[in-house]
């Protein structure tokens, strides 16, 4: 990319006022007074609010030839802008009504044009303040079961399955995903990072040979396992909402890999989130009131992605040799499986590794904020090693129950 450049908020504007009178007419007028600030707190990219006069507004996000979290020291390759936009496009055409509208992309630059969902709450915010939103739960599995049943083989002929699997290879990305999910944590590494008063905890993780067998047929199934175009990087930071609009966004992990990747690293969000109102919610009738909610919605969302999945695969399925109902059932009892165990892996890795999350990073009080983590850290590892023991989505939740309980 000879002519790719990072952007400074002047740049934004120049860029943005040259689309004025093409693919952005309907948001600003051409003679708009624009100004722009960057606000990314994220690991990867630059995004900057680009704004007119009347408070219209727009995204520009811009990918960097590394991974801005650490720095030139871990080089990425653009080419992930590209999957991003390619994926919005791809989930916008299949539930336009959950992905954010991609308005503009320039590969050169490695950089997206997107509508601006300021008025929306981040979930992970909003979540750590115990909020609630009750369409939440249908909303993601909405999107989670359009989104990979018409990317799949139940319904993609073969020959377009291929090409699509071509065209969201994402080395790059998908490497930062199998280190520090599936290896990091289970091995002495110095991207992990966690208090010393965890080290006991860490090395019994490390020490359980059991678990560390689950964790790598988990990275296999991973690595191996093309079911369908993911998101692969579901996690509530990525989830904009209020009471009635649930969008994601940020797809640049996308690649095509196992179904029960995205719905477990929602669930395991959630699971996170709930485990640290333990160290945030003093008052327990309140406590638990918000956190049977989170279980609701943690039910609610694999229950009803279970029974639309079962639902397009009765009526949309287009290869004879997947039309029945007994080969779905099957099929959705692996994707169980592979649920629960990321699940899981997403909870010790968001514990110990290198992304952490704020819910539980922003507990005041260090004694909570350790029980909170050694919680996350039995749990993670007992979804992980139980997993493949459930033989229906009511086995999981009450596994689930017992271990919260």
């Amino acid at each position: 990319m000879a002519n790719y450049t990072a952007f400074t908020a002047e740049h934004a504007v120049d860029y943005i006022k040259k689309l004025t009178e093409s693919e952005l007419s309907s948001v600003f007028t051409p003679n708009a007074e624009l100004s722009a600030y960057e606000f990314g707190d994220g690991n990867l990219n630059l995004v900057f609010r680009v704004t007119d006069q009347h408070n219209n507004s727009v995204i520009l996000k811009q990918a960097l030839p590394y991974a801005r979290c650490v720095g030139e020291s871990w080089p990425l390759s653009l080419d992930r802008a590209r999957i991003e936009a390619d994926v919005l496009i791809n989930h916008g055409s299949l539930c336009p009504e959950h992905t954010v509208a991609i308005l503009h992309h320039n590969a050169e630059l490695a950089l997206t044009v997107l509508e601006d969902l300021g008025h929306l709450q981040i979930l992970r915010g909003a979540q750590i303040n115990a909020e609630q939103f009750p369409k939440l739960a249908s909303h993601v599995a909405q999107y989670l079961s359009r989104t990979g049943f018409y990317n799949s083989d139940f319904y993609l002929s073969a020959d377009d399955k291929k090409a699509k699997v071509s065209q969201f290879i994402n080395p790059d990305l998908c490497k930062i995903t199998e280190d520090l999910f599936f290896t990091d944590p289970y091995i002495e590494h110095e991207r992990n990072h966690f208090p010393a008063e965890l080290n006991s905890s860490v090395q019994h993780i490390r020490n359980n040979n059991a678990l560390k067998l689950a964790a790598a047929k988990l990275k296999a199934r991973f690595l191996s396992c093309p079911q369908t175009l993911l998101h692969g990087d579901m996690h509530s930071g990525s989830i904009f909402v209020d009471n009635n609009t649930t969008k994601m966004i940020d797809p640049e992990f996308g690649f095509f890999g196992p179904v029960g990747f995205d719905i477990g690293s929602f669930m395991g969000n959630l699971l996170l989130n709930y485990c640290a109102q333990n160290g945030r919610i003093a008052e327990l009738a309140k406590r638990r009131h918000y956190q049977t909610h989170l279980l609701t919605c943690l039910q609610d969302c694999y229950s009803q992605f279970e029974e639309q999945w079962l639902n397009l695969a009765s009526n949309e399925t287009t290869d004879v040799s997947f039309a029945n109902r007994a080969f779905t059932e099957d099929y959705l009892k692996s994707v169980l499986h592979d649920a629960i165990g990321y699940c899981g892996a997403e909870l010790i890795r968001r514990t110990i590794g290198l992304a952490h999350v704020a819910d539980i990073d922003g507990i005041e009080n260090e004694q909570a904020r350790l029980a909170v983590q050694q919680q996350t850290l039995v749990l993670g590892e007992q979804l992980m090693l139980n997993a493949t023991s459930c033989e229906n989505k009511d086995e999981f939740f009450t596994l689930l129950i017992s271990l919260l309980n």
